[in-house]
């Protein structure tokens, strides 16, 4: 099942099918060279023209999706979503001036959702506590509580002396 609408696609999930995909709009025109798609539990993002550039995200990543609309975006019927995630090398993703910034929001939502169910992963998961160790992300906990606790017994000795 398959429904078009402007130059957004939406889809049923199989291998290989685009699910969504739209281009960054100027007022109400997809006139842009940067592109927007989901896909295979992923977000891609492709950026210019001349020299392009390739972003992707897995959608279990994605941590937290939030909507803006200026007037004008209100306007003209787009929008920007933003993605806060645990990639590491995009942090936060901006899908700028899509059509339909509300409907993409709730599909990716759920799709999110999809991705974390198929791979057993919960919310608790992806968020983790401050004193949590992240292989990726390194010990930052540890060696910040170090720094302090060094901090502290410096400014003792001092207050000994």
């Amino acid at each position: 099942m398959s429904k078009k609408n402007n130059n957004m696609t939406y889809g049923s999930e199989k291998k290989g099918k685009t699910l969504w995909s739209d281009r960054k709009h100027h007022l109400w025109f997809p006139f842009s060279f940067t592109r927007y798609s989901v896909e295979n539990g992923r977000l891609y993002t492709n950026k210019g023209f001349l020299s392009s550039r390739e972003d992707e995200c897995l959608l279990y990543r994605v941590l937290d999706i939030s909507v803006t609309r200026s007037l004008a975006q209100r306007l003209f019927g787009t929008g920007t979503i933003e993605l806060n995630t645990k990639d590491r090398s995009n942090p936060v993703i901006l899908l700028e001036n899509v059509s339909h910034p509300v409907k993409v929001k709730r599909m990716l939502s759920d799709l999110i959702e999809e991705e974390r169910k198929a791979k057993g992963i919960d919310g608790k998961d992806m968020y983790g506590a401050s004193s949590h160790y992240d292989p990726i992300e390194g010990d930052t906990y540890g060696e910040m509580h170090a720094e302090a606790e060094t901090d502290t017994d410096m400014e003792t000795e001092e207050d000994n002396r």
